[in-house]
């Protein structure tokens, strides 16, 4: 209990790095005039900075190394010993890191950044981490790891794009994510797995200042600032990782938890579920499955009438009422009809908002616009 302590320091020294870093970054964005330019997708009207994820890793990984060290000198203790799959963590998420950075200043191709993605993905279950039960989800219980490893792959590559395909609108995957890692905190707390709730709880503190100068700075000031890529795929990496982590079967680490994998499901539930029903829609659009278009569900909201504000609110109540219904649906029912509950709803959902895009005027599905 005492070690649990190390959080708090953890999150506001991060956040600190935070509201240091970022107005630096904002500098040097207009300095070097490097804006996220809006086209016939995006929201916004006006050039904005673009670059406010590079302040996420370094501030969690300072908050991470000043609070452990600190507490280390007071208790003692001499070292601090890693896993080999948290030394192939860091080395992933740099990659990611790296290619985020690089996309947002110079640009990249979309398969780049994929191959990019499986490869790093890749180096967990290389390193011994991977996805070996399913707890009974349609039937299934322990899956050997020529089905997990590749599994796992899909699972941290599929998150990474659900995290940077549903940051369109201010507020939106850091909300996400923030929901998201907080539950993922409360479960590494419980597990006693206290070096990633550190690291859960540096990342949460630099989203902070980020969503203040995305969500609530002045405009007269021109102080508001984009994640990008470097932000949202580093988001995306951390979250799939830490499902992975959670969900992994591992006596040596954690004691048994059935609901261990549920719990990693239901956090990730909003931009997970968006991502497939966009890919099924342009599917049955015949149109490239890696298009951008205006089909998210931040964007049908905003047809149907809601303002940006209105649409982050909705969202955010959406992905903490899936929280609030597994957690109560898993005390009845099995894990396999709360996942077939979640889908009803979801469409429920979707159906009611089409309703309310008809309403306003405007298509249900919109293809990409030309430029």
């Amino acid at each position: 209990m005492t070690s649990n302590i190390l959080l708090i320091p953890a999150f506001f020294f991060s956040a600190l790095c935070g509201f240091i870093f970022i107005p630096m970054i904002l500098n040097f964005c207009k300095e070097k005039k490097i804006y996220d330019i809006p086209d016939e997708r995006k929201i916004h009207k006006s050039g904005i900075p673009r670059l406010g994820g590079i302040s996420f890793l370094p501030s969690m990984l300072i908050a991470f190394l000043v609070t452990t060290f600190t507490f280390n000198r007071f208790t003692g203790v001499s070292e601090v010993t890693f896993s080999l799959w948290s030394l192939y963590f860091f080395i992933s998420l740099l990659l990611i890191y790296g290619i985020g950075l690089v996309d947002d200043i110079v640009g990249l191709g979309a398969k780049i950044k994929f191959i990019v993605q499986i490869f790093a993905a890749s180096l967990l279950p290389i390193s011994g981490l991977y996805l070996n039960n399913l707890y009974g989800f349609l039937g299934i219980d322990e899956i050997p790891y020529a089905i997990g490893a590749p599994l796992t792959v899909f699972v941290i590559v599929f998150v990474n794009n659900a995290i940077n395909l549903i940051d369109g609108i201010d507020g939106l995957a850091s909300g996400l994510s923030f929901i998201a890692l907080t539950g993922f905190l409360f479960c590494f707390v419980e597990e006693g797995m206290l070096l990633y709730a550190v690291l859960i709880a540096g990342l949460l503190g630099v989203l902070v200042p980020f969503m203040y100068f995305n969500l609530f700075d002045d405009p007269s000031k021109e102080r508001k600032i984009f994640m990008g890529d470097s932000g949202s795929l580093t988001l995306g990496f951390i979250l799939g990782f830490l499902a992975i982590k959670y969900s992994m079967d591992n006596p040596n680490v954690k004691f048994w938890n059935p609901d261990c994998l549920l719990l990693s499901y239901t956090f990730l539930i909003v931009p997970s579920f968006d991502v497939v029903r966009v890919s099924l829609v342009r599917i049955m659009h015949r149109v490239p499955i890696f298009n951008a278009d205006k089909n998210h569900i931040h964007h049908k909201l905003m047809r149907a009438g809601f303002n940006q504000r209105q649409t982050l609110v909705c969202i955010l109540l959406l992905a903490l009422f899936f929280i609030v219904l597994n957690l109560t649906l898993n005390m009845l029912v099995s894990s396999t009809i709360i996942v077939a509950i979640d889908i009803l709803v979801w469409l429920i959902a979707h159906r009611l908002i089409n309703m309310a895009i008809r309403h306003n005027g405007q298509p249900i599905y919109l293809e990409r616009e030309k430029a």
